[in-house]
């Protein structure tokens, strides 16, 4: 699968009352990234006749990020069926290269015009394969 990757650093803003990033700033991670991957990978005519949403988010925390962390965000389709997407981004420190998130959200594809779920094509598979 082809993997997209995006490096961020913690601010003041991130954190929650324990000065830790807060749970809330992580999902908005995962959903920036799935976004910018599916921006940088698909073609701006399927992007006009396709887009996704969310079905479930599972989000698995393993370590703490803090303030002036960097963070390596990586992102892949794990595999489509039907009408969903499986998506997973990880997030590690990038100094220690330890795991802080891992989780694994369904995107259900739609049809831009009649909002309606509509099924992966090989071709938007293709998009997201090496």
């Amino acid at each position: 699968m082809k993997v997209y990757h995006k490096t961020i650093a913690v601010t003041k803003d991130d954190l929650d009352d324990l000065n830790h990033v807060n749970n809330v700033r992580y999902l908005q991670w995962v959903q920036d990234i799935s976004k910018e991957h599916w921006q940088a990978s698909a073609s701006k005519e399927v992007q006009d006749n396709h887009m996704w949403v969310v079905s479930t988010h599972y989000l698995e925390y393993k370590s703490a990020a803090v303030l002036n962390d960097v963070i390596e965000l990586k992102t892949y389709i794990k595999k489509s069926e039907g009408a969903i997407s499986i998506r997973i981004v990880e997030m590690k420190n990038a100094k220690t290269n330890k795991l802080i998130l891992k989780s694994k959200t369904e995107w259900c594809l739609l049809n831009s015009k009649s909002l309606r779920p509509i099924r992966v094509s090989e071709k938007i598979k293709n998009i997201f394969i090496d």
